[in-house]
């Protein structure tokens, strides 16, 4: 049963829960309860348009068992596979962007201008234009599987960018540098595998990489939520070292921190954490940017909340897939030009933002 403790911490009496003890503040929880909300809303959205419409309350009494045979088929076997890749592929994104940017203490962390994304792009791209090439390298992996691919490509990315800031400790300003020029080098290759490979294999590839829900079936659903199931959790456990880690390296080892240590498991799960989203529907670009804001925002927070931010990520990722299946009729856009489109202001505005803060 929660007791209270006596006394005040910043005004808010503390709560106890057994051997757990915190201060419940209602700003960051309405956040979260309103993210929920609107993620609730677009995913009945995203299930519910298409060519053969279903109302929401239809939507929902399908998802606990009832509707018709017809509604079965189309929620369950059409479009539930690709509405679910949509909010994992999110939620993943935005705990990795909020996991980046804590750690960087940089809103313009993130696993976009950090080059993860389009190092597992590359990858993938090496696989999908040189894979039907007899005897190559490329040829091998295809047949380990595009996911996988994807996953190595990101993983390997974000070690090398890690190993490359890390110069006696990892300074914010130090790593998105060494990011974006990391992302200029696997862009570049990207686009030079596009021009030496067959036409018909690039096409396929530069669809991958705008990031795309089309096609997605329950086989991206099972693996992505899987991961998530054992990632978010460690994740979240070990959150509680982000917040000594706002202090600078000397303060946090007299906490008693193992200070390198703790960044780099905690940036190792962000870099996984958007390999697997990445694996999962493509490089979707300003997603990880610019929810991990929003949520701080929203929230008033001192740092990204992690789940606020996984929850507007899922959000946003899947209000695009209704904008791209439905704003343009027939026509259907890959679900990365919509975030693109969205999110491209977003960075100018944090890139004045930071500009103006420097000069003053």
């Amino acid at each position: 049963m929660t007791q209270v403790l006596r006394g005040e911490v910043a005004g808010r009496r503390p709560a106890r829960l057994g051997p757990f003890s915190g201060v419940l503040r209602l700003r960051p929880l309405l956040a979260l309860l309103g993210g929920l909300a609107l993620l609730l809303a677009v995913f009945v959205a995203d299930v519910g348009l298409g060519e053969y419409p279903i109302s929401p309350e239809e939507v929902l009494q399908t998802l606990v068992g009832a509707g018709d045979r017809a509604q079965q088929v189309i929620v369950w076997e059409l479009r539930m596979p690709r509405s679910l890749t949509a909010l994992l592929v999110g939620a993943a994104l935005g705990l990795s962007g909020a996991i980046t940017q804590t750690l960087a203490r940089n809103p313009l962390a993130s696993p976009d201008m950090l080059g993860i994304t389009w190092g597992a792009g590359t990858a993938a791209t090496t696989v999908i234009v040189l894979g039907g090439t007899a005897g190559s390298l490329a040829g091998a992996l295809a047949d380990v599987g595009l996911p996988i691919v994807a996953l190595l490509g990101g993983l390997l990315t974000g070690v090398a960018v890690y190993a490359l800031a890390h110069q006696g400790g990892v300074d914010s300003y130090r790593l998105v540098l060494v990011g974006v020029g990391v992302s200029a080098l696997a862009g570049n290759a990207t686009y030079w595998l596009l021009t030496v490979g067959d036409v018909n294999e690039a096409g396929r590839a530069l669809v991958w990489l705008t990031g795309s829900l089309n096609a997605r079936g329950w086989e991206h659903v099972v693996p992505t939520a899987v991961a998530l199931c054992v990632l978010v959790p460690l994740t979240l456990v070990g959150s509680h070292v982000l917040g000594a880690l706002q202090f600078d390296d000397d303060t946090v080892r007299g906490l008693g921190v193992r200070v390198d240590l703790s960044r780099a498991l905690l940036l190792l799960a962000a870099v996984v954490l958007a390999s697997i989203a990445t694996a999962a529907a493509g490089p979707i670009q300003f997603v990880a940017l610019a929810t991990p804001q929003i949520a701080l925002r929203l929230a008033r927070a001192w740092r990204p909340p992690l789940v606020a931010s996984m929850v507007f990520g899922a959000a946003l990722v899947v209000g695009a897939d209704v904008i791209s299946r439905t704003a343009f009729g027939g026509l259907e856009l890959p679900v990365g030009i919509v975030t693109a489109v969205l999110g491209a202001p977003y960075l100018i505005y944090l890139l004045v933002r930071r500009y103006r803060e420097v000069r003053a």
